[in-house]
């Protein structure tokens, strides 16, 4: 026995030492063809590797390794062996899980799988009911499940492991179609039933300005809100923001329509509202940093841009925290005032925007923080996006009413050297 483990270690470290002495080997001598030939044998050379870490470590957890050194699992043995972080050590389990169906390993070893996609046909060969069975009894159960494994092992030299994921959700309209519709209907039943209990959503705390959202949601929580980020999520021609940029800010949208409705509970009495807290100075007339009702702080710009509408109720503090105001009387473009907006902009009032009224805010000209007046002749309707543009004073934009009482905007120097007055024509009936 020690004979064959020294021959073994002494295999393991002359290629070990051979690998690492290719992987430092200059590559400009080698052809485009050579570039790709070894990429794939070193992808390969990796799978092999890890195949046998994991055959390692199913060894060891099949002898009760990592309890009798005291380690309550094999990820926390993986970690202080290895000095590996949990998600790899995770990852390494995972494998050796999935390496308990011989014929999986040999494919990987083979080349003709990865390790990702052997996972993926476990999945769902797991996944697979244990009553299947052709209703005039010809194949049994188990016949099906080689018939599904062979024909997974075939498609994973066509497809990626997602792909190969989507694939096997019908694998049995491939092998068995005369059960699939009945073992699809109660595989879909059973799945649901699975993940309501897994899902959920969490907010971390804000870590230098930013919030980080994480979750999980069932394929029909998924699907409505798909139905109603999507429309928000459509790029314009001059939209330089990445899709997960677009998602986001259409989410905060979605939110601030719905605190304009009087559709949500009351909450403490009132209806939903955001309030904030802000320090003013009386001397220099100006507002400063604000503060939620969640404790988050935010700059003076953005207490501005809250003031305007979405049932945010300002609260003005004094030098000694007093507070100097708690919300003028009419403050929020509601009812007959929000109808006649509708009436006149006709959505997004910003030139060339085509948002409907009902995602707009109501946007005061002269600020309502600094005592601008609500009504027609001081509010105009904008999107979340030009909102935010109109309260940047570096963007230059800037809005006058015109004799006909309806907005114009003053574009800056550098999108006009003349600065011309323009509407959106795109809402307005000539």
């Amino acid at each position: 026995m020690c004979s064959i483990l020294g021959l073994m270690l002494a295999e393991l470290e002359r290629l070990s030492k051979g690998a690492a002495e290719l992987a430092a080997a200059p590559l400009w001598p080698l052809s485009d063809h050579d570039v790709t030939g070894m990429l794939h044998a070193a992808h390969h050379l990796a799978q092999v590797a890890t195949v046998l870490q994991a055959r390692l470590v199913r060894q060891a957890c099949s002898r009760g390794i990592p309890e009798a050194q005291g380690y309550r699992n094999a990820k926390g043995w993986l970690r202080s062996l290895l000095l590996v972080d949990p998600q790899p050590a995770r990852e390494l389990v995972a494998h050796a899980e999935v390496l308990q169906r011989p014929v999986l390993g040999q494919a990987v070893l083979d080349g003709r799988v990865d390790l990702r996609q052997a996972a993926v046909i476990v999945e769902t060969l797991d996944a697979l009911p244990d009553d299947l069975a052709q209703t005039d009894g010809a194949v049994d159960t188990y016949a099906i499940v080689e018939l599904a494994e062979t024909a997974l092992l075939d498609m994973a030299g066509e497809f990626p492991a997602y792909q190969l994921r989507r694939v096997g959700e019908r694998i049995l309209e491939h092998v068995a179609p005369g059960v699939a519709d009945q073992a699809g209907a109660a595989a879909l039943a059973r799945q649901e039933a699975r993940v309501r209990p897994r899902r959920g959503f969490t907010m971390s705390l804000p870590v230098n300005g930013m919030v980080r959202l994480s979750g999980a949601l069932g394929l029909e929580d998924a699907a409505v809100v798909q139905a109603a980020l999507h429309p928000l999520c459509v790029p314009s021609p001059d939209d330089k923001r990445t899709p997960a940029q677009q998602r986001a800010d259409a989410l905060t949208e979605v939110c601030r329509v719905v605190l304009r409705t009087a559709e949500l509970p009351v909450d403490g009495g009132e209806p939903p509202q955001l309030s904030v807290s802000v320090a003013y100075d009386p001397l220099a007339q100006t507002l400063g940093v604000g503060t939620t009702d969640t404790g988050v702080r935010v700059s003076p710009e953005t207490v501005r841009r809250l003031a305007c509408d979405a049932r945010v109720l300002p609260v003005v503090l004094g030098g000694q925290g007093q507070v100097l105001n708690a919300g003028r009387r009419r403050r929020l473009a509601s009812g007959a005032l929000r109808r006649v907006l509708h009436l006149r902009d006709r959505g997004c009032g910003f030139p060339g925007c085509d948002r409907p009224p009902r995602w707009t805010e109501a946007h005061h000209v002269w600020f309502w923080a600094d005592g601008g007046p609500t009504n027609v002749d001081n509010m105009v309707l904008l999107c979340v996006r030009h909102h935010k543009v109109l309260h940047d004073p570096g963007a230059g934009w800037r809005i006058r009413f015109g004799p006909d009482r309806r907005p114009d905007f003053i574009p800056p120097p550098d999108v006009d050297p003349y600065q011309k007055p323009c509407r959106n024509q795109y809402h307005q009936r000539q």
